[in-house]
């Protein structure tokens, strides 16, 4: 059988805080019952879940894994990012692709590519 991915799970200070981000930045809810320790994104609307874990050892430097986004109105989302708390880090035109690259609050990187 193969691998098929369930969550992309987010190591943070605030597990709540964080997925209220990231839900307004999809549009999406918070599941119920989250905390300042756990919580996920709407499970029955997204595939895979989103998932935040308070970790009180969270890695220094940039993450490892990040989120590729894609819109076909970047500037729009990269400003409601912004608006939500993120930080707008760099622009690249690279491989024939237009990217942005941001953190979210607690620093985590991801990237809003134009459609």
């Amino acid at each position: 059988m193969a691998l098929s991915l369930g969550n992309i799970t987010f190591d943070c200070q605030n597990a709540a805080a964080l997925a209220g981000f990231y839900a307004q930045l999809f549009e999406r809810p918070v599941d119920e019952g989250a905390n300042e320790h756990f919580a996920t994104i709407d499970n029955d609307a997204a595939t895979p879940t989103f998932m935040f874990v308070a970790v009180h050892d969270k890695n220094p430097g940039k993450n490892v894994v990040h989120l590729d986004l894609h819109s076909p109105d970047q500037p729009a989302e990269i400003a409601k990012a912004v608006a939500l708390g993120a930080k707008h880090i760099a622009d690249f035109d690279e491989y024939g692709v237009k990217w942005a690259t941001l953190s979210d609050p607690e620093g985590n990187l991801f990237d809003i590519a134009q459609d």
